[in-house]
């Protein structure tokens, strides 16, 4: 049986995945890491809101940070990203008590779809 512990691990995760804004930010960081500017350009969105969500998936351990200079590149957390990925596949994010599965999607596809 899992420890208690993990479940309010993947609990957390599950409630940081719980926005479409934050799921399409994941399937983009799936093609690399990525800044904050690159991703509100292909969200289509200001980049204080894009900001934020980054905030709540980091706090959820689901992406980390790299400073670069002045620059904060953001990727998926290693930890997230258990077993083989392949452009082709479902991304796959592992989060410990459940694996979510997310169909690849290009920036070309997330440039589509705009907020109204």
């Amino acid at each position: 049986m899992k420890a208690l512990a993990e479940f309010e691990s993947c609990a957390k995760r599950l409630k940081a995945l719980a926005d479409p804004e934050r799921l399409r930010i994941i399937n983009l960081l799936f093609e690399g890491p990525r800044h904050v500017s690159d991703l509100a350009d292909l969200l289509h969105d200001e980049i204080v809101k894009v900001s934020h969500h980054l905030g709540v998936l980091r706090k959820a351990d689901l992406v980390q940070t790299r400073k670069e200079g002045r620059f904060v590149q953001y990727m998926l957390h290693p930890d997230v990203l258990r077993g083989p990925q392949s452009a082709a596949s479902a991304h796959t994010i592992e989060l410990g008590c459940c694996r979510l599965e997310l169909p690849p999607a290009s920036a070309a596809a997330a440039r589509s779809v705009k907020r109204p």
